[in-house]
């Protein structure tokens, strides 16, 4: 009992460190900061400190046991590849980010949910059960409501649900092909190959020109040192840690609070707006994911 609930702790955890993201990113435009400043350095930092725990872990493990296993059959490059996906995740978001409230930046995102349960049936043509129906279309209901569109001061900006639904899409492929690439790797490697798969994607669409103009000291690291241990670092380590403890049916649930955090933090912290409805939509939003795992936590999966 002890040790599932330290598993749900730590999966809590890593879904709040993902979901005050948006806060920082409003954060770090206010300061005059750009899209290619913002998510070069997050990338950069974290490829680096991943990279850098990796070697440790591996220098520590072989001074320990000089027999070590091979965990080489996947192609390396290919899990670079899947990098590809969550860098542009991070373009898609932060840009969604700068063009609507960070409150509603999230419920973009949070599409990933109904947008899986679709390529899982276009591309593995497995069909969606009558819940994940039900849950997609509860889904959409708390999701107007959350961003707002009863409210007569309602308006909507294109590009920037554009890009949020984009990166829901580039999050949803991630997930389908991080799960199926490089299981056999250990796993400090297979985070550290795909961030560097993500740097470079985003150093190919934003030269990192800031190395240039920026010295050490300026606040864009200090920003992006934040993004990059909240973004990733912290949460992946505390997810494959915390989920094998718990399930995935628990570990979806749990991992859903990325969405409440990220609207508390736009309300108390950037002082945006949140009206009644748009909590009531959160609430909705939140409760769909539950009742889309219920089943599978009822058995214990």
């Amino acid at each position: 009992m002890k040790e599932k609930f330290l598993g749900g702790f730590l999966v809590f955890l890593g879904a709040c460190s993902f979901g005050v993201l948006s806060s920082i990113v409003k954060t770090s435009y206010k300061a005059g900061y750009t899209l290619g400043e913002i998510t070069g350095v997050q990338c950069f930092l974290g490829m680096l400190i991943l990279w850098g725990i990796h070697i440790i872990v591996r220098f520590l493990k072989k001074s320990k046991n000089s027999s070590t296993k091979k965990h080489q059959s996947t192609k390396k490059w290919k899990v670079c590849i899947v990098g590809v996906f969550p860098g542009l995740v991070g373009i898609c978001y932060y840009q969604c980010v700068q063009l609507v409230p960070a409150s509603i930046a999230i419920i973009l995102l949070m599409q990933y949910l109904s947008i899986s349960i679709i390529i899982d049936f276009a591309i593995f043509k497995n069909r969606p059960s009558s819940i994940q129906i039900v849950t997609v279309g509860i889904i959409i209901v708390g999701s107007c409501l959350a961003a707002g569109i009863l409210n007569e001061t309602f308006r909507l900006n294109l590009a920037g649900c554009f890009f949020g639904f984009l990166a829901a899409l580039m999050y949803s492929l991630f997930i389908t092909t991080s799960s199926n690439i490089g299981n056999d790797l250990p796993t400090l490697e297979k985070s550290a190959l795909m961030i560097t798969g993500a740097c470079i994607v985003t150093f190919l669409i934003f030269p990192p020109l800031f190395f240039f103009k920026l010295n050490l000291l300026d606040p864009l690291y200090q920003l992006g040192f934040l993004l990059a241990l909240l973004g990733t670092v912290l949460p992946p380590f505390l997810f494959s840690v915390g989920m094998p403890k718990i399930g995935i049916s628990l570990s979806a649930i749990l991992s859903a609070a990325e969405l409440p955090v990220a609207v508390t933090c736009s309300y108390f912290y950037l002082k945006e707006s949140v009206l009644l409805v748009q909590w009531i939509g959160v609430i909705i939003i939140l409760s769909a994911i539950t009742l889309l795992n219920f089943k599978n936590l009822k058995k214990g999966a």
